[in-house]
């Protein structure tokens, strides 16, 4: 049994997560600001924490993430206010790897997108240039923590149920990715050491998801 925290616990790929890993038998504390999504998380079978990572500083989270196996990062300022998506997705997301080190949790999945990087090509005057620059500055901290990291960059999210199966790599650009099949993948990732020290950018495809990562 691993003890994984997931931050950004009321996301659609956090709940589905949350059943992934409570079937399985892991157990998993969802990290949520909202106090009305408690009931939500709860019956997903991972266990609520009311905690914003936008105020807490990196001693608060470390003593969160405390005696845990890993931390997910999925969560997100979902867009809209430039100041809030560099709160929250590169700032917040900076200080909870931080933490991570710190309170000794080595390993550490990052849900990112595909394409994000310095060279994510997105001009100043599109609205996506906040999220992209926090992105990227949040992915590369991450790769330089000494961690265990696995970065994820799923493309365009679908609310499709999950197909179980994924294309990785360049050939999947511009594809879509159901956020369950999303889920999938990070549950599998955690599994699988292979995926340490990688970028793994994915849309659905034809290979099985276990099979497509570990290649």
């Amino acid at each position: 049994m691993s003890h994984i925290v997931i931050v950004g616990g009321h996301g659609k790929v956090a709940l589905h997560l949350a059943r992934i890993l409570s079937a399985r038998g892991d157990e998993a504390l969802s990290v949520i600001r909202n106090p009305a999504h408690t009931d939500d998380v709860a019956d997903a079978g991972a266990t609520p924490v009311v905690a914003d990572i936008e105020d807490l500083d990196t001693d608060a989270l470390a003593d969160l993430l405390d005696g845990h196996d890993a931390v997910v990062f999925t969560a997100g300022a979902g867009g809209g206010d430039p100041a809030r998506t560099y709160a929250v997705d590169r700032d917040a997301a900076i200080r909870i790897i931080d933490a991570a080190g710190q309170a000794g949790v080595q390993r550490f999945v990052m849900v990112s997108y595909f394409g994000a990087g310095a060279d994510h090509g997105v001009s100043e005057d599109n609205s996506f240039f906040a999220y992209a620059e926090a992105k990227a500055a949040a992915d590369a901290h991450l790769r330089a923590s000494g961690l265990d990291w696995t970065i994820l960059g799923p493309g365009g999210l679908t609310l499709d149920p999950a197909t179980g199966r994924i294309t990785v790599g360049p050939e999947a650009a511009d594809g879509t990715v159901s956020r369950e099949d999303v889920a999938q993948v990070i549950a599998a990732a955690l599994a699988d050491n292979s995926t340490i020290g990688r970028t793994i950018e994915f849309n659905n495809g034809d290979t099985p998801i276990d099979e497509a990562i570990a290649s």
